[in-house]
């Protein structure tokens, strides 16, 4: 566990020597983030978004929809064995023969297992279950920091999951700079979004592990840092209800500085909400609304620190959200 250190020096004395006192250990310092990366994350097994029927010689089929399988279900072994991807599914169901098989899934956090009958299809003469599958999901946030010497990173500030609420992994390792090209403005009711494109041909580093207060990496070694801001970072209890300061990209690949206020501070938060923040930068507020989607892991500098990251948005109000102490971030 990583904390933050203060050291104190003291005078000792031994009879007949002198020792001389310890420098001070040099405080680590961190690349302020505030570029907007893309990832591609797994739900560690093939997620159903979709039932279909399955067109056979004697008819219509709806194998997976009779068994009970619903939308949103994570399909992870079939016959016990492990199923990640389209392409594991498939070819688990090709050697079934048409056989029923034993469908081990998620639901919900939940584990069940359900029989299924394969239909061969009768234009591919494949064998099919009637779902359609997503195996990865292209997910965009927003860098926090880089720590200077290492280039770990830290992003987003959140646990990670998709809208059936399942827990997300790795399902590649690299992270691209994404370029936003458009913005959905958030509204009272309704939360807004960043739209990005992943630069293919630029990869900032590669991801490592998602956990509940974010994404975690390193940055490639060629990066360049010369236009970011080096910084310390300071503990939950250097912040203060005031004026602070968070980086964003809501247009293109450049990191902005936009003015917010810190509402209200809260150290002892579970649920890693330690700010209430309010935006009050008029640029961004016409450009954005707010906060939105996307934004998540934004930087939060106050006195010229990095104090933590904008992770949620009030949904009442998009100009309210809450945010991470960095402190957290950092400890994993």
């Amino acid at each position: 566990m990583r904390k933050l250190l203060f050291f104190l020096t003291a005078s000792l004395l031994l009879v007949g020597a002198s020792v001389p006192l310890p420098a001070r250990a040099e405080a680590k310092k961190y690349y302020l983030g505030g570029m907007t990366a893309g990832f591609l994350l797994s739900a560690e097994g093939a997620e159903v978004i979709g039932l279909s029927e399955v067109a056979a010689e004697d008819g219509l089929h709806r194998p997976a929809e009779e068994s009970g399988i619903r939308v949103g279900d994570v399909i992870v072994a079939i016959d016990g064995i492990r199923v990640k991807t389209v392409a594991e599914l498939n070819d688990a169901l090709a050697r079934s023969g048409g056989k029923e098989v034993l469908v081990t899934l998620k639901r919900r956090g939940e584990s069940a297992e359900v029989p299924v009958l394969p239909v061969r299809e009768k234009k591919t003469g494949k064998y099919k279950m009637g779902v359609l599958i997503r195996d990865t999901l292209a997910g965009i946030g927003t860098v926090t920091y880089i720590e200077q010497g290492s280039g770990k990173f830290g992003a987003l500030g959140h646990s990670v999951s998709d809208e059936n609420m399942q827990t997300l992994t790795i399902a590649e390792e690299k992270v691209y700079l994404c370029s936003v090209i458009g913005v959905n403005k958030g509204a009272r009711g309704r939360a807004g979004e960043l739209r990005g494109l992943f630069l293919n041909d630029r990869v900032l580093g590669r991801a490592e592990t998602v956990c509940g207060t974010g994404l975690y990496g390193t940055f490639s070694r060629d990066y360049d840092y010369s236009s970011l801001t080096l910084v310390e970072a300071a503990p939950l209890a250097a912040a203060t209800v005031g004026k602070a300061v968070i980086y964003s990209t809501v247009d293109g690949t450049c990191p902005q500085e936009y003015e917010i206020c810190i509402v209200k501070v809260d150290e002892y938060s579970r649920e890693n909400k330690n700010f209430v923040i309010k935006v009050t930068d008029e640029r961004l507020l016409e450009e954005t609304g707010g906060i939105v989607q996307g934004m998540s892991g934004s930087p939060i500098v106050q006195g010229g620190k990095l104090i933590g990251a904008v992770t949620h948005v009030f949904l009442n109000d998009p100009a309210r959200g809450y945010g991470i102490a960095i402190e957290k971030m950092l400890e994993n």
